[in-house]
């Protein structure tokens, strides 16, 4: 597939900036942030991708710019806006690598929000214009570390409550509670990719296969870490109709007689098909089975249709009692619960069954739309700002602090309230902290250079991300 044209990917208000900035600029150094949202950090994930998808290299040709000089004069109606002279400076100097520098903090890491996370600059002045021109594409790194970061919140709740009700040693397998249904629901194969890559930080189980192969293409991961298993859907269990139920049932478990195989139940009467036939008509071929199924309602409130399931599969198999006193199925039984499912209704769904004596490690959870698609770039509220600026040969803070009026009429500040200066991110008492670049000089800036004039430094393996986010 041809290459994006890069000079075609910006916002074309942007294409005006360099007339717009102030005579006598030569340097724009801005910074990315998560100024707040839903979570209290967020998980830095995703820049490695843009940078050797988008940036590394030339990252634009002759060919581009030839382009770009047809197309853009159209957008504006007028020819005095795109100055195809300036991207010719680059290809001409520099054969087409671009003369910025990212530093970021190293992907996989968990940052309070209100913190840097990336800086970018432009090294050569008369690029002072190509700093904030790279934001359209740069500020993208939201979406995979919304993803990340979701993700990362939702595996916390699974082990708070692992960690309150289910058995010593379940912990081990929640790296299989939350699984990626995702890749139907995005927007592009990219999205899946980059989403489902950031999810994989924190879980293995997916079925978004473009998750794994991001991993390895981007980031060099040695093994394909999005695993799934046998399961249905409901074309498969409504084939024979309402009929012939009992008889898919019986096919999936002498297809799959041994292992883990998940069968969606609720084609008619999820209860029904949980008492009359897992838990009667096959009840014993299922104990006997060296493997596990795993049941899956797929429609109603999650939280009561799931206490209803388990009352009837603890009546129909039986349970024991564990030494924290919550019930769990015997091992050849779970239950998956992929329909309604996100952050909120997880937290909602372990908390009910914990108040009903319910084991957490009795259920696996799948997760699509509230994973990969039902976030935006507010969910944690990311913004690029400039923050520093040369002009004229003098060092220049840059800020915006904007006055608001809420719904009351009351004049107030604003969270949009922008950073001053150069930046450094440290990590001091267990603590991450945005100070100016020249204070605190005993502690270590945590933001590395990751790009500079065209090249890839400092390039991160998806296992040491892994590692990276487990802490």
């Amino acid at each position: 597939m041809a290459k994006e044209n890069l000079i075609l990917l910006a916002d074309a208000y942007k294409y005006s900036h360099h007339k717009l900035y102030y005579p006598g600029t030569t340097q724009v150094y801005s910074y990315l942030e998560s100024r707040g949202g839903k979570f209290d950090s967020t998980v830095f994930y995703g820049l490695q991708y843009f940078l050797k998808e988008y940036l590394c290299g030339p990252a634009f040709s002759q060919a581009d710019l030839d382009a770009a000089k047809n197309f853009l004069p159209q957008v504006f109606g007028r020819d005095d806006v795109f100055d195809p002279s300036r991207f010719q400076y680059i290809l001409d100097t520099y054969n087409g690598h671009l003369p910025v520098r990212i530093k970021a903090v190293p992907e996989g890491t968990e940052v309070p929000v209100s913190n840097v996370l990336m800086t970018i600059e432009n090294t050569d002045p008369k690029c002072f214009w190509l700093t904030n021109f790279l934001e359209t594409l740069l500020m993208q790194v939201w979406y995979p570390c919304t993803v990340a970061t979701i993700s990362k919140e939702v595996r916390k709740v699974v082990a708070q409550y692992h960690q309150e009700t289910a058995t010593p040693g379940s912990e081990a397998g929640i790296d299989f509670v939350l699984n990626d249904f995702g890749f139907r629901g995005v927007s592009s194969v990219e999205s899946a990719g980059l989403g489902g890559s950031a999810h994989l930080l924190n879980f293995r189980g997916s079925d978004t296969l473009a998750g794994s192969v991001f991993a390895q293409r981007y980031y060099k991961a040695q093994e394909v870490y999005g695993l799934s298993i046998p399961a249905t859907e409901h074309s498969i269990c409504t084939l024979l109709g309402k009929a012939g139920e009992a008889d898919i049932y019986r096919h999936i478990l002498d297809t799959f007689p041994t292992g883990v195989v998940a069968c969606v139940s609720d084609s008619y009467n999820i209860f029904d098909a949980c008492a009359q036939y897992w838990g009667t008509e096959f009840k014993n071929q299922i104990l006997e089975r060296d493997g596990r199924l795993v049941i899956r309602p797929d429609s109603g409130d999650p939280a009561m249709t799931l206490l209803k399931v388990f009352d009837i599969l603890f009546e129909r198999f039986g349970f024991a009692t564990n030494e924290k006193g919550y019930k769990v199925l015997p091992p050849q039984v779970r239950v998956i619960q992929g329909d309604g499912v996100n952050y909120d209704s997880i937290k909602a769904i372990y908390a009910r069954l914990k108040a009903h004596g319910i084991s957490a490690e009795n259920l696996v959870l799948g997760m699509g739309g509230a994973l990969l698609q039902k976030l935006d770039r507010d969910t944690q509220k990311f913004a690029l700002k400039c923050s520093y600026a040369k002009l004229n040969g003098k060092d220049t803070v840059v800020q915006k602090s904007p006055t608001e009026m809420d719904a009351d009429g009351n004049i107030t500040g604003s969270f949009k309230k922008s950073k001053g200066g150069r930046l450094k991110l440290i990590h001091r008492n267990g603590h991450f902290e945005t100070v100016p670049e020249t204070s605190h000089p005993e502690w270590e800036d945590q933001l590395q250079t990751v790009f500079e004039n065209g090249h890839l430094l400092n390039e991160q393996t998806f296992e040491v991300l892994r590692q990276r986010s487990a802490l």
